[in-house]
């Protein structure tokens, strides 16, 4: 059999709800490697907090980190990295917009370092996943360049106005994804952006085409992803809309469903 390209979105998927790759998938994905197969993760997460998962898989490939506005090769330091950022002053304009919606709070990264507009302990612990550098205050005081992301925490009954709000205003420049419960949170990516830009990169680069590249995710920023794939499966878990552009439907995440598939479509012994 060629060789396939295997697209893991990590949350809800290739993670147990414990965070963990359960021992079934892990060997699952060794056995696909071991028969010529190719292994990534393209994921909403910064690298930081991805690159425990991408060590332990043992990985060879670029991974597409902030759903597609960062892809770079861990382990190549001559690949051409992609960093597509948001503009400085469209984000200023859009904290300076926020301020009229409940917002519980603002986060803009660039890369490995996280400006939080307001203190908060719960948020902090998150963002503190792979011990990035914190700066607190008013984002339109404190950050200076364009940045990669920025996340938008907000009551659960404002987020639909924030995000008719954001299409409306500032859709040529943006791009907004809702995170999945039982955050609400609301991720901002510079238009044009998603995990099917980074992942289209990464194959061609492999020379992988489109029809034999097997992607598996379960939220809406993995609708252009599972589109995109030859083979586009959604988890069990999957919100709905991703069931019904997917290709096949699997088992959840805490039941093995990514081996599943890889076992019956790639014939793994």
């Amino acid at each position: 059999m060629k060789p396939h390209l295997i697209v893991l979105d990590l949350d809800g998927t290739l993670l147990t709800d414990e965070k963990v790759i359960s021992d079934t998938t892990l060997n699952t994905l060794k056995i696909a490697e071991d028969q010529g197969h190719h292994v990534m993760i393209a994921t909403g997460r910064p690298y930081r907090a991805s690159e425990v998962y991408y060590r332990q898989l043992g990985l060879q490939t670029p991974i597409v980190n902030f759903n597609g506005a960062f892809v770079h090769h861990p382990n190549n330091a001559a690949w051409k990295t992609i960093h597509e950022t948001i503009s400085l002053p469209v984000v200023n304009e859009v904290v300076d917009a926020l301020q009229q919606f409940p917002v519980q709070n603002i986060v803009a990264e660039v890369m490995d370092d996280v400006y939080m507009h307001y203190h908060d302990e719960k948020l902090l612990d998150i963002f503190n996943f792979g011990s990035p550098q914190i700066t607190e205050g008013d984002i339109r005081n404190h950050l200076q360049v364009d940045p990669t992301s920025l996340l938008i925490q907000a009551e659960e009954q404002s987020v639909d106005a924030i995000r008719r709000h954001l299409g409306e205003v500032h859709a040529e420049v943006i791009d907004h994804r809702r995170w999945g419960a039982p955050w609400h949170v609301i991720e901002v990516i510079r238009h044009g952006l998603h995990k099917a830009v980074g992942i289209s990169h990464v194959a061609k680069w492999m020379d992988i085409p489109q029809e034999r590249i097997i992607a598996f995710g379960d939220e809406d920023n993995d609708l252009e992803m599972i589109d995109y794939a030859g083979v586009g499966v959604a988890m069990g878990n999957a919100i709905d809309r991703l069931k019904s552009i997917a290709d096949e439907v699997t088992a959840t995440n805490n039941e093995d469903g990514i081996a599943q598939v890889l076992r019956e479509r790639l014939h793994l012994n």
